[in-house]
């Protein structure tokens, strides 16, 4: 009973959010202002779920790729809300309902993974998005994980730092859901439904930590920068 009391208001607060949110987009949009709403939209759900952000280090908010690991789809709403970042996703979430249309306003990359024959497509579209003036994240794991195992770092998008724009840096981020990990990770086959209401019953607040790691240049090939950023985050769990 309590979960439900508590999913209905948080789902009602996230929709007032949403619809002022829209509001305000649409009038940064009138003016040909760019918009910075969709992304404190999308920090806002963030602490609407229970989260408290805890940043360490200093986000770069442009000429940048964010390499993370992956624990849920709360790693969206708080890299976004803490660096206006947009972020490359599989193709599947552009088609789902009010999502994929709010995915859009967030500069999403979509790209179909898995499909090794359109690669040189999906790497072109990556370059094109690096040329616009925020913050591009990939979580190279391609899945989600339990916050313990780092999963191997797959490389065949980075092949649009071959070369790299000018200027272009690579900052790794960690992040963790600390003692709340084993509730809020998405892991195994758990509709993406029932993980959402799975989060949003969730008793109390949760601190969530983004460690923004030291960036580097990305000199090598992209399996080189692959094995480099994930090294980072290894070394930060440690």
């Amino acid at each position: 009973m309590a979960g439900g009391v508590r999913t209905a208001a948080r789902l009602t607060t996230l929709i007032v959010a949403l619809l002022l949110a829209l509001l305000l987009h649409a009038l940064w949009r009138l003016v040909r202002a760019p918009s910075p709403w969709p992304r404190r939209f999308l920090g806002t759900v963030a602490r609407i779920v229970g989260a408290r952000v805890r940043v360490i280090g200093r986000p770069l908010t442009r000429d940048v790729v964010v390499l993370a690991n992956h624990l849920s789809w709360i790693d969206i709403l708080l890299l976004a809300g803490a660096n206006g970042s947009a972020f490359v996703a599989k193709s599947e979430l552009r088609g789902a309902p009010l999502i994929g249309w709010l995915c859009t306003l967030n500069h999403t990359i979509f790209v179909a993974r898995g499909d090794r024959m359109n690669v040189a497509a999906q790497v072109a579209q990556l370059r094109d998005a690096l040329r616009r003036p925020w913050p591009v994240t990939i979580f190279p794991e391609g899945t989600t994980g339990d916050g313990v195992t780092l999963l191997p770092f797959k490389a065949a998008l980075l092949g649009a730092l071959d070369p790299a724009p000018a200027g272009l840096m690579i900052q790794p981020v960690r992040i963790d859901y600390g003692a709340a990990t084993a509730e809020l990770a998405w892991v195994g086959d758990e509709p993406g439904v029932d993980h959402a209401r799975r989060v949003l019953a969730r008793a109390g607040r949760f601190t969530a930590t983004l460690h923004f790691l030291e960036p580097f240049a990305p000199n090598g090939n992209r399996k080189a920068i692959a094995a480099e950023a994930r090294a980072r985050i290894v070394a930060a769990v440690r």
